[in-house]
């Protein structure tokens, strides 16, 4: 008699996935809950728009409703990414012991999560203006094209862009009741943030999607990735003096952007784009660059 051997990433084995019961270890893998980066990274836009707009009345609150939309609706996001692409998965070495793409995790059942984590979304949805409700449901068509971009162009980083900066435009229509040039300039920021960090998390996959002719920017800048990063951050820094200057108008305003502009010149200085480890530790240093955005807003907002 023979046995079969299921074979689990070393993920589900440690930390917090490893101290679930087995049964639903795919369900927190497939929703990535050991690697809260991408919560975080969808979560300090808003965050930065809300503490831009002075905080309103209910500031922290509304920081807190979206906090939990951004950890329901990046759980979905890894969900439905995976439903998609769980055929290409399978030939990447990185993704192809993911749930889906392993076959621990049946496409019913992550449907079903999708559901679930959407409806967290929607009591999310509800907490918000009727303005701030409208931008929100207006992003669902760019997040749904978003895992079909790779096969498409050479930047999906940049349609990435579009999505993890769309609560830029959600938390300040949450407090102002409106868009506006400040949320428009926060949010082309954000995109040109996106397309740094992601190109420095592509690099981890340039051979393997070169071989499965998956598209990133990384494998278009080529060996000119690193000036290609420098030209993203400078773009974003660019873009939020433009939002902070609307906000206050003077030079003061824009020192609270120091601490960033320093950060950003860390990550660039001592990014090697071959070593996959160092790519990925820099990557997620941009937790620590959207504190330091946040910092920069909340004074500006509160002293303006």
């Amino acid at each position: 008699m023979t046995h079969t051997v299921e074979i689990v990433p070393d993920s589900e084995q440690r930390g917090l996935i490893g101290a679930l019961p087995a049964a639903i270890r795919p369900y927190a893998s497939v929703m990535r809950l050991d690697r809260p980066i991408g919560a975080w990274l969808l979560f300090w836009p808003g965050a930065w728009a809300v503490a831009l707009a002075g905080m309103g009345r209910h500031g922290i609150a509304l920081i807190l409703w979206l906090a939990l939309g951004a950890w329901a609706m990046r759980g979905a996001g890894c969900v439905y990414n995976d439903i998609v692409d769980r055929d290409l998965d399978r030939r990447v070495e990185r993704t192809r012991l993911r749930p889906l793409a392993s076959g621990r995790m049946t496409l019913m059942s992550a449907w079903v999560l999708l559901t679930g984590l959407s409806l967290i979304g929607l009591l999310v949805l509800v907490q918000l203006q009727p303005v701030a409700q409208l931008v929100a449901i207006a992003s669902l068509a760019p997040v749904a094209a978003y895992p079909f971009m790779k096969r498409i162009t050479w930047w999906p980083q940049a349609w990435l862009g579009l999505v993890f900066s769309w609560a830029a435009l959600v938390g300040w229509a949450a407090v102002t009741g409106e868009l506006g040039v400040t949320a428009l300039l926060l949010y082309a920021g954000s995109i040109c943030w996106v397309l740094g960090y992601d190109t420095i998390y592509a690099l981890q996959d340039r051979e393997d999607d070169a071989l499965v002719g998956v598209k990133s920017s990384a494998l278009a800048l080529g060996r000119h990735v690193r000036v290609g990063v420098v030209g993203f951050y400078l773009a974003a820094l660019s873009l939020w003096s433009a939002a902070i200057w609307t906000v206050r108008p003077d030079a003061l305003g824009l020192l609270a952007l120091l601490p960033l502009s320093g950060h950003f010149a860390w990550q660039v200085a001592t990014l090697r784009p071959n070593d996959g480890d160092n790519a990925l530790a820099r990557f997620r240093s941009n937790r620590v660059a959207g504190l330091l955005m946040f910092a920069a807003c909340l004074v500006v907002g509160m002293s303006s």
